[in-house]
C-alpha cells in the first residue's frame, strides 16, 4: 500500500480507501453485515487507514459497522470520515423503519444534530472529517454552514472539514474553496477514467490551496469493472436502475472502448485495478474510494495503489 500526505492536514492516508455506502444495506443489492465486516478487515489488513461513510448510507447502519471495526483496531490509526446534510430524520412521511424521505437540510441547528448522532454512532469523542454532503450550490453560498463548521472545529466535534461536489458544475462551485478555504480541508470529487470534467477547474484549484482530494465513483457504480454490458438490469432499491440504466450504460459502452489500448498494456490488470490507478495519477488526486462488499473486492483494490498512477502520457483522451 502506498501512502500519502493530505493536503494540509497533516494526515498520511492509503492511496486506496473503503467507500463504505455499499455496505450500509440500502440502494446497492442485497448484504451481509458479517460479509462487509470481514470486506473492512481484508481492508484494513491490506494496509487501508482511510474509511469513507456518510449518516445517510443505511440510515446510520454503515457507521455503525465501522465503530464495530475501529474497537477491533485499537491500535492503528483509522482515519474516518463522515458526511451530513441528508437529513432523514424529520420527514413527516416517514417509512416503516421511521426514517425518510431524504432531503437535503443544512441549516446549523440540523447538522450539529446529525454530528452529535454520528459521533454516538462510530463511537468516537471526534469525527475526524466531517463532509457536507453533496449540497446545492445555493445552499454553499450562505455563510451558516461554514460557520457551523468553524464551531465544531472549535468545539473539537470534528477535525477536519470539507464538502463533496455536488455534480459535474464544477466550475461553479470551485469559488467556495477561493472563498473558505481558511475552513476547507478537502473536496470530494466525483471523477474516473470517462468522467473527467474535475480537471478542467477544481482540481487546480486544490492544488492552489493545498486541499486534499477525496475521488469517488471511481469504477463509475461498477461500471469500469468491466462486468456489466447492455443487458445488465438491477433490481429493488439498487440505485444503478438510475445510474446504468440503459441509456447511459449505452453511452458509456461506447466510451470506455477508448480505454482499451490502456487497458490492453496493463493486461496483467484487472479493469478495476486500471481504473482506480487513473484515479490516484493527477496531482491533485490523494486517494480514491471504491466500494467493497466482500474481502475479494477489498483486496483486489488495495492492488491497485501498489501498482501506482499511470503515467500520463499512457492515459487515452476522451
Amino acid at each position: 500500500m502506498r501512502y500519502v500526505l493530505f493536503g494540509k492536514t497533516g494526515l498520511t492516508l492509503s492511496t486506496i480507501g473503503f467507500g463504505a455506502w455499499a455496505i450500509g444495506g440500502k440502494n446497492w443489492g442485497e448484504t451481509d453485515d458479517e460479509v462487509s465486516l470481514n470486506a473492512l478487515r481484508a481492508a484494513i489488513e491490506q494496509g487501508v487507514n482511510f474509511i469513507d461513510t456518510a449518516d445517510v448510507y443505511g440510515f446510520g447502519h454503515s457507521e455503525e459497522l465501522i465503530a464495530r471495526i475501529l474497537k477491533e483496531y485499537p491500535d492503528q490509526s483509522i482515519i474516518v470520515a463522515t458526511k451530513a446534510g441528508n437529513d432523514f430524520y424529520f420527514a413527516s412521511d416517514k417509512d416503516d423503519e421511521g426514517y425518510g424521505p431524504i432531503r437535503q437540510n443544512y441549516d446549523p441547528t440540523y447538522l450539529q444534530y446529525a454530528v452529535e448522532k454520528s459521533l454516538k454512532r462510530i463511537g468516537v469523542n471526534t469525527i475526524d472529517i466531517l463532509q457536507l454532503h453533496s449540497p446545492d450550490l445555493e445552499k454553499l453560498e450562505h455563510e451558516e454552514p461554514w460557520n457551523l463548521l468553524r464551531k465544531l472545529k472549535e468545539e473539537g466535534k470534528i477535525r477536519f472539514a470539507g464538502f463533496s461536489v455536488q455534480s459535474f458544475k464544477e466550475t461553479e462551485q470551485a469559488h467556495l474553496i477561493d472563498r473558505y478555504n481558511e475552513v476547507l480541508d478537502c473536496i470530494q470529487i466525483r471523477y474516473n477514467l470517462l468522467e473527467r470534467q474535475a480537471e478542467e477547474v477544481l482540481l487546480k484549484k486544490a492544488l492552489k490551496y493545498n486541499i486534499g482530494v477525496i475521488v469517488r465513483i471511481p469504477l463509475l457504480f461498477g461500471f469500469l469493472t468491466g462486468k456489466f454490458d447492455r443487458n445488465s438490469k438491477f433490481d429493488g432499491d439498487d440505485h444503478r436502475k438510475m445510474n446504468l440504466s440503459p441509456d447511459k450504460l449505452e453511452s458509456y459502452l461506447l466510451s470506455v472502448e477508448k480505454m482499451n489500448p490502456l487497458y490492453e498494456r496493463y493486461k496483467e490488470q484487472t479493469k478495476s485495478q486500471v481504473s482506480l490507478r487513473f484515479c490516484i495519477t493527477h496531482p491533485a488526486c490523494h486517494l480514491t474510494i471504491p466500494g467493497a462488499k466482500t474481502p475479494e473486492q477489498a483486496q483486489e483494490n488495495c492492488m491497485a495503489s501498489e501498482f501506482g498512477p499511470i503515467p500520463p502520457d499512457e492515459i487515452p483522451s476522451l
